[in-house]
């Protein structure tokens, strides 16, 4: 199990400096015989996968622990954040690398973007989001700014992380009188 955890880890970090990596160079990375990796993941396709898998597991978590719709919406938003990014850094290898139709990573991704989308739509009626905006362009502006924190600023703690991102979110970056 702790092999398959060690390829795992590199696996999602080399493929997301290198979404193009072969399984052979993952398996060096990792210190381990391309046979090995072979073993566990018949084809490259197979270990994105299982990857992706994780990941969605992991924000899934994420999404519950924050209670994204019973809690205020400030303090879901905060908790939210403050628990993906050590989630993206865990897993750090995006979504649209995966050159597969995977029905099961697809339909999870589904739900979580409805999720999202449901808990937008929640503080744009409660007056934290604006609800002029294009659909899911709070949504992806979100998930843009957690994919920069947590991996442009990797000394930064989730917490300063989690308040740097809904402080960008909800007032930008522009200078307010």
């Amino acid at each position: 199990m702790r092999n398959l955890d060690t390829l795992m880890q590199v696996g999602a970090r080399v493929l997301a400096r290198d979404p193009s990596a072969s399984i052979a160079q993952i398996a060096a990375e990792a210190g381990m015989d391309r046979r090995t990796v072979y073993r566990r993941f018949a084809t490259r396709e197979a270990m994105l996968v299982a990857l992706f898998a994780a990941k969605l597991d992991g924000v899934e978590r994420v999404l519950e622990e924050a209670r994204m719709a019973e809690a205020p919406v400030a303090v879901a938003l905060h908790r939210y954040i403050e628990g993906l990014v050590p989630v993206s850094r865990q897993w750090p290898v995006e979504f649209h690398h995966l050159e597969s139709d995977d029905e099961e990573i697809e339909h999870r991704r589904g739900l979580l973007r409805a999720r999202l989308d449901e808990f937008v739509e929640r503080g744009s009626r409660e007056g934290l989001f604006r609800d002029d905006l294009p659909p899911g362009w709070i949504r992806e502006s979100l998930h843009e700014l957690v994919r920069l924190v947590a991996h442009a600023f990797l000394d930064m703690e989730p917490p300063r992380a989690a308040d740097l991102v809904v402080e960008t979110l909800l007032r930008g970056v522009g200078k307010h009188p």
